[in-house]
């Protein structure tokens, strides 16, 4: 059985630092301004033969319920609660502060078995922040640089002795699944045959949009916990934070990300941090659901970021959250249709839902719009119907001449999914005018159902085996 371990402690002690070195990733974002890091974010933890579940968490500081720094602070205390063992970090270089004295009561009350750990111990001048940490009643501190990786093995045996022998060695069976294999849509399918959907595979959905669109209590509401820190402030989200639950039997992998303004606004170094964290998190997702304000839906910037997802070549559906708050709703329904249709051309057919993340409503057409549209940028079509396709289309109509000589398309095959692309053999590949793909981009959408997920097509001229005879003439 593994165990989980919290690591806490006031604001830039180097918490997150630590979290990166144990994950043996940069995935918390670091910066040198105190409180970056808001919500909780859990990990796969390797220290020296141990693997355990990581998680990183705010800075403790005393504030008001209410308040934003109240709520980071309850997102942290419901971290030491969930975990079996607590890393109490502090900064031996700057030694002690009354903060720390208060948090080391608050752990000492909880029961559970803590880890005191002195970072920056490296640095010149610590040995006195070093001593000073054992006033604080919790044992021998341990003396590591999560930086520079001093002292990892110290760290391990005080972990291993903290949460016992048996229980940190502990071996579990691991099960093969496909979220330990990559996943390739395009190995070892018949090019005849046409897959069937796999309604059982795990699907990661990343969440994005503006600043305060409403995806970190969409998410919540999902889960039904406030599994993370919301609130009225704009931007509260820095990290992009992964949570799991089963819907109708299936695993969702959802991420939730920090809102994304116009790159001309973002100038601060942690904001941009944040944004490219976002664009990570839908890179490694498959579906992406893109949350509009329906207060304010279509901002420019929603533009941008339908655009941006689309050209990453991932499955899109919008959100219209908020809307409990629209009273007029047929109208307001049918204005937010006819601007989709027009603002939005290169996704034509994309779903989009009204939702409500307060309370709630229109959540499960929400999902049911995701795995369909899942389904779709997973689909493949046997190559013996699209070259039949193919040739009803040229009938219809022609590929225009060109100086005069006729383009003809002779072979057209699926070379991948997620997201569909296809390849088509023709003459003259180099002169076909952009007018006739977009043609044919349609006609696969309306003919083979394959609505709002982006299209690729490849066009190939043959090898000619007399030009390099025409050259040496």
């Amino acid at each position: 059985m593994s165990f989980t371990v919290a690591i806490v402690g006031r604001p830039n002690v180097g918490k997150s630092t630590l979290f990166n070195r144990l994950v043996g990733k940069k995935l918390a974002l670091v910066d040198d301004t105190p409180g970056v890091t808001r919500d909780r974010r859990p990990g796969d933890a390797r220290l020296m033969g141990l693997t355990f579940t990581i998680i990183d968490t705010a800075g403790l500081e005393e504030a008001d319920e209410e308040s934003l720094q109240g709520r980071m602070r309850a997102q942290t205390e419901a971290a030491i609660d969930e975990a079996d063992l607590s890393l109490f970090v502090v900064d031996a270089k700057n030694g002690l502060t009354p903060v720390d004295t208060a948090l080391a009561e608050m752990l000492r009350r909880r029961g559970k078995p803590v880890v005191l750990v002195a970072n920056k111990s490296e640095a010149r001048g610590s040995d006195s922040g070093f001593y000073d940490a054992y006033t604080l009643g919790l044992g021998e501190p341990t003396p590591i640089s999560a930086e520079h990786g001093q002292g990892m093995l110290d760290l391990r045996d005080a972990i291993v002795e903290a949460i016992g022998k048996d229980r940190a060695y502990a071996k579990e069976d691991v099960a093969v699944t496909d979220v330990d294999i990559p996943h390739s849509a395009d190995e070892g399918e018949d090019e005849d045959e046409e897959p069937a959907y796999d309604e059982t595979k795990p699907l990661r959905v990343a969440i994005v949009g503006r600043p305060n669109a409403g995806k970190s209590t969409l998410i919540n509401r999902f889960l039904g916990e406030d599994r993370l820190l919301t609130g009225p402030e704009a931007g509260i989200t820095r990290d992009s934070i992964s949570v799991q639950w089963d819907w109708r039997g299936r695993t969702i992998k959802m991420f939730d990300t920090a809102g994304m303004r116009r790159k001309a606004r973002v100038t601060e170094k942690l904001e941009k941090l944040s944004v490219a964290d976002a664009l990570r998190a839908i890179r490694f997702a498959e579906t992406v659901v893109i949350v509009f304000d329906a207060t304010i839906p279509f901002e420019k910037q929603d533009l941008q970021i339908v655009d941006l997802v689309l050209r990453e070549g991932r499955a899109a559906v919008l959100a219209f959250n908020k809307w409990d708050m629209i009273e007029d709703r047929q109208a307001v329904l049918a204005d937010l249709r006819e601007k989709t249709d027009r603002l939005l051309p290169q996704a034509r057919g994309i779903r989009a839902v009204p939702i409500s993340g307060q309370t709630g409503w229109g959540l499960d057409k929400l999902m049911q719009s995701i795995i369909d549209t899942d389904r779709v940028w997973n689909k493949r079509i046997s190559t013996a119907r699209l070259n039949r396709w193919l040739e009803t289309q040229q009938i219809q109509h022609p590929p225009p001449a060109v100086s005069g000589r006729r383009i003809k398309l002779k072979y057209m095959t699926q070379v991948k999914a997620r997201p569909p692309a296809f390849m088509i053999s023709c003459t003259r590949s180099d002169a076909l005018p952009e007018s006739y793909t977009r043609y044919l981009i349609n006609g696969l959408r309306a003919d083979f159902d394959m609505p709002s997920v982006p299209i690729r097509i490849h066009f190939r001229s043959p090898d000619n085996p007399y030009e390099s005879k025409k050259r040496r003439t």
